[in-house]
């Protein structure tokens, strides 16, 4: 084990694995890392894209839309017991298997395709809370927000590439099943790419994390998590864009097609330009906002981009629709990376990154899953997508200023 750092670095908190690696376990370690990430948002943006296609009713959409952030929510604190057992590197490893076994769940009809989304999303919880801890164990601080940019753009990438194949090959079969079976193949890699990893000998916690049954950890006495405004100005500002973003996923394909006239080919293509967008602010704002010791400027800038993007699809011409979507997807995932690289910057140790990452995606994804479902229901009511979008920009515009609080150290 490294030595503690003197009381007068707290910054420089001992890593788990900070053990030099070989150049060769290094890169295993990446393209592990990256393999891993390519594969985290990929079943979940296959349904918009599918929906006006395979006829998919309103119900089954936002069904389909509200189990992602409901499961994952549900099952962040899984991942606490999962690192105290099994360290994150193995973690994380089986988290893939399952996330393999429940996409090839998805492909089994209508049920299959619910039960399935379900594994895939308990699965994704583990991998949302223990990334941050890995990246916070495993590279050097200097490199956190790049990593964080990589795991961003990667997801987004992986999501943008099948989302832009699922109706081509859903056409070409006749059917939408091989068309979500496209999520198998990442889902493989990803549990071949983190396979190696299980050998990385794993340190136990001292302390449960301070999201566990205690709240407390035993080195520092800090108090729960729960009790701590950093902790809710994290939870406020994740659950939010997270909000936005799952109910941008569960309908922008409609939205484009009611109220831009676009075709359901090219709706499809505005979402996988969407999540193009995403993986490209989701790279870049953890990648700039590491760089500072304060990022308030970052979460309210991804805040304003989110909401121009919205307002554009509200107030601009039609033509100018897709343009709009993807200023919409840059701020969505600057909005989606940046509490990766806040949690690594505010917490104070390991188990303290994991107790925000899991209070933060615990509660935070419980609030995002109403998102899709309010969106429908507005829609329903007014019979146009004005009311959900402007609804939208109000929460975004909200949620920033209520994030300010885990953009900085106070004095």
């Amino acid at each position: 084990m490294p030595a503690s750092p003197p009381p007068t670095a707290p910054a420089a908190v001992p890593r788990t694995g900070t053990a030099p690696h070989t150049a060769g376990g290094g890169a295993l370690l990446v393209v592990g890392f990256v393999l891993l990430s390519l594969n985290t948002r990929v079943a979940f943006g296959q349904i918009g894209p599918l929906a006006p296609v395979a006829g998919f009713s309103p119900a089954t959409v936002s069904l389909l839309g509200l189990l992602p952030p409901l499961c994952m929510g549900a099952f962040a604190p899984l991942a606490a017991v999962v690192r105290r057992r099994l360290g994150e590197e193995r973690g994380l490893w089986w988290a893939s298997l399952v996330l393999v076994a429940g996409a090839v769940l998805r492909m089994a009809g209508l049920p299959g395709l619910f039960a399935g989304t379900v594994v895939v999303s308990a699965a994704t919880a583990v991998v949302n809370v223990l990334i941050p801890v890995l990246v916070r164990g495993r590279f050097p601080r200097e490199r956190t927000g790049t990593m964080m940019g990589v795991y961003a753009l990667a997801m987004g990438a992986g999501s943008a590439l099948v989302a832009a194949l699922v109706v081509p090959v859903a056409q070409a079969a006749g059917s939408w099943r091989p068309a979500v079976g496209l999520a198998v193949i990442p889902a493989v890699l990803a549990a071949a790419g983190t396979a190696p990893q299980v050998r990385h000998r794993h340190r136990r916690p001292v302390a449960a994390p301070g999201a566990g049954p205690s709240g407390r950890s035993g080195r520092s006495g800090r108090p729960h998590v729960a009790r701590t405004a950093l902790a809710w100005s994290l939870t406020a500002y994740f659950g939010v864009q997270t909000l936005a973003f799952y109910t941008t996923l569960a309908w922008l394909p409609s939205i484009l097609v009611q109220t831009a006239g676009l075709g359901r080919a090219a709706a499809g293509t505005g979402q996988a330009l969407l999540i193009c967008g995403v993986a490209v602010g989701g790279f870049a704002a953890p990648v700039l906002a590491a760089r500072r010791a304060d990022q308030r400027p970052h979460i309210l800038g991804a805040a304003l981009v989110c909401a121009a993007g919205l307002t554009g699809l509200l107030l601009a011409p039609a033509g100018t629709a897709l343009a709009w979507v993807a200023v919409l997807g840059i701020g969505l995932g600057a909005g989606q990376a940046l509490p990766g690289v806040l949690y690594a910057h505010r917490g104070a140790d390991h188990d303290h990154v994991a107790a925000l990452s899991t209070m933060a995606q615990t509660c935070g994804f419980l609030l995002a899953a109403t998102g899709p479902v309010l969106a429908a229901a507005l829609h329903t009511a007014t019979g146009a997508w004005t009311a959900p979008l402007a609804a939208l920009v109000a929460a975004l515009l909200v949620c920033a200023v209520a994030g300010l609080r885990a953009g900085h150290d106070p004095e």
